[in-house]
């Protein structure tokens, strides 16, 4: 998997899980008895749990996307993708992990599993960059 391609499965991952806590929200509304303004800005969320954690999984992707896109650009304009290239399959797969383990649970378990699986992709990241670097 290139470095571009896993910047593309990214993206399209982000998008599934915003829909994933967006989407349920029409039926609430039309058929929930909630208004369509009536979501947590300045107010307490009364979102079932999946909707919770899902902008949660959701959110943490936003956060970390720019930063893997970023190395793959440069590595890219530096001629040197194949560095990203090596890991780009591996970062997705534990972005892809921490989300999942954030969508099924907050027990410690899962939220140890969430955090080994970021941790990776900030060691992956700091790799390439080195790699990048050096």
């Amino acid at each position: 998997m290139t470095g571009f391609i896993a910047v593309v499965l990214y993206v399209v991952w982000i998008q599934l899980l915003a829909l994933s806590y967006a989407f349920p929200r029409v039926p609430m509304a039309l058929f929930g008895g909630r208004k369509f303004s009536d979501w947590e800005r300045a107010e307490v969320n009364r979102d079932p749990a999946f909707m919770v954690r899902a902008k949660g999984a959701h959110l943490n992707c936003v956060e970390n996307f720019p930063l893997f896109a970023g190395v793959v650009v440069v590595a890219a304009l530096m001629g040197k993708s194949p560095v990203v290239d090596s890991l780009a399959m591996f970062i997705l797969l534990a972005r892809v992990g921490q989300s999942l383990s954030h969508l099924i649970s907050t027990a410690p378990a899962f939220v140890l599993s969430r955090a080994t699986f970021f941790l990776a992709q900030v060691g992956m990241i700091f790799w390439i960059c080195f790699q990048l670097i050096v």
